[in-house]
């Protein structure tokens, strides 16, 4: 029978690669918290600044549209290192070890093809807003090429994360979908 591994994040052991990826992916975590933080307090200092004050807020909402939506793409890749996305694993430990190997093999690969499909996309997304100088239609005119820039980059940053589960997998670093066998 399998068991889960003791840490639910993904393994390092002593690969350089590896260890680089996985402080990336802590830091864009941080990043992440840290936007869903800021989010918070703009909000609260909007509803002062409205029901406390009477006065009116220009940027406040969309900064935080922006904040929690980069903070979404962003956090990525340290929800797919700390295996956090909501996964039913009742294939994987039914499967016997060898299948087990090769079908993480494949979900990863698979992950990575569609997560390249959506990078690709969203840098010709970003790329247009940039080079367009698309803004947004409110009072505040945000240059959209700035939070769209999250899109390429937390792409980019969950692709090198599935990399490095792909790699920590076939260089038997980290047990498929983290499951030891037993």
């Amino acid at each position: 029978m399998a068991s889960v591994s003791s840490t639910a994040e993904s393994k390092t052991g002593n690969n350089q690669f590896l260890r680089i990826v996985a402080a990336i992916s802590t830091l864009s975590g941080w990043l992440s918290a840290g936007m869903i933080m800021l989010s918070v307090l703009i909000t609260c200092q909007m509803i002062f600044i409205r029901f406390v004050l009477n006065g009116s807020t220009v940027w406040q909402t969309e900064m935080v549209v922006y904040l929690m939506i980069t903070a979404t793409l962003i956090g990525l890749p340290y929800v797919q290192r700390m295996r956090g996305h909501v996964n039913v694993d009742l294939i994987p430990i039914m499967c016997p070890p060898r299948l087990r190997y090769y079908l993480s093999l494949f979900t990863l690969s698979l992950s990575s093809a569609i997560v390249v499909v959506m990078l690709y996309y969203g840098y010709d997304y970003w790329h247009i807003a940039w080079s367009k100088g698309w803004t947004s239609d409110t009072i505040w005119a945000v240059r959209l090429w700035i939070p769209y820039s999250a899109l390429p980059i937390g792409f980019s940053l969950l692709l090198l994360q599935l990399i490095a589960d792909l790699v920590a997998v076939i260089l038997k670093i980290d047990a498929p979908f983290g499951l030891e066998d037993k």
